[in-house]
Order: C-alpha cells, then structure tokens, then sequence
C-alpha cells in the first residue's frame, strides 16, 4: 500500500468530530485516509464529506472539505490518501 498526500486539516470542530481539510487532491466517500501529525495518528473510510454544509460525495484539490472523523484531529495535520 502506498500514500498520497492529498491535504492539511484547517481547522477541528469538537463538539460535531469534524476535521476541516483543505484538499491538494481528490478525495472520494469510500476513501481510506491516515491523518498524521504531531500527536494525531487516524486510519479510517471517509463514510461522510461535506462542502459549506451540503453533502458530497467527492471533492476535488482547492476545495476545503469537512469530514467526520473518529478521534481529535489538529490543525496543521497531514491526510494521506491510502492506495
């Protein structure tokens, strides 16, 4: 298996666990990702993805995307997309 990057998170939202992510790359519902950092070390399946709170079910690089995730996430955070 091999990592692409595909972007950086922007920003968290705890109470909703949603990471906002600026995307470098495509990103589709259904994806594998890892979102790494300092502190953070995430591996799950994209299950939902939003763009300015509408449902989509894919993204392209230079749209800024928010995403459930299963634990904290932080800003600065690298997202690989697992291939």
């Amino acid at each position: 298996m091999s990592e692409i990057l595909i972007g950086t998170v922007s920003d968290y939202f705890a109470r909703i666990g949603v990471a906002g992510i600026d995307l470098t790359g495509p990103l589709k519902v259904g994806d594998r990702i890892r979102i790494e950092g300092h502190t953070t070390e995430l591996d799950f399946i994209v299950s939902s993805m939003q763009i300015d709170r509408q449902e989509v079910s894919e993204a392209q690089a230079g749209d800024s995307v928010g995403i459930s995730v299963p634990e904290r996430a932080r800003k600065g955070d690298k997202v690989y997309k697992i291939v």
